[in-house]
């Protein structure tokens, strides 16, 4: 029985003492690409340290000679981070209101003070002023 014992925790202090994989040694466990030939596009993939992310996109074609083509895309991330929480970020980017994140990790402004809306709102109703002072 005292052999069984001892036998397990040698085994226990091996296992314990293997040298640990960083996040940077992650293994890819699922990696999938598809690119079309007219831009549009989409990718996911998952890492062994619990890594997540995926993507689409498609390509938008200039309106107009004196713009370019740009890329339109939308896509989201998770992780664990150092103190355990579960960290998750969606994302969206286009040429007119350009990389637009979302997720509760993001710290958000503080609500404009009342007084200062109402002033804010009186400003934005008069009338607009042709000359400067």
């Amino acid at each position: 029985m005292k052999c069984e014992i001892i036998l397990l925790f040698a085994c226990a202090s091996v296992a314990l003492a293997a040298p640990q994989k960083s996040d940077a040694e992650a293994e890819i466990l699922q990696q999938e690409n598809n690119i079309e030939p007219d831009g549009e596009y989409q990718y996911s993939y998952e890492t062994a340290n619990g890594i997540r992310g995926q993507e689409t996109g498609t390509l938008k074609r200039a309106s107009s000679p004196d713009t370019s083509d740009v890329i339109v895309s939308a896509g989201s991330v998770s992780y664990t981070a150092p103190d355990g929480t579960v960290v998750e970020l969606s994302y969206t980017a286009d040429d007119e209101n350009g990389f637009q994140p979302s997720g509760a990790h993001l710290p958000t402004p503080p609500p404009i003070p009342p007084q200062i809306q109402k002033a804010l709102d009186y400003l934005a109703s008069l009338p607009p002023s042709n000359r400067r002072r």
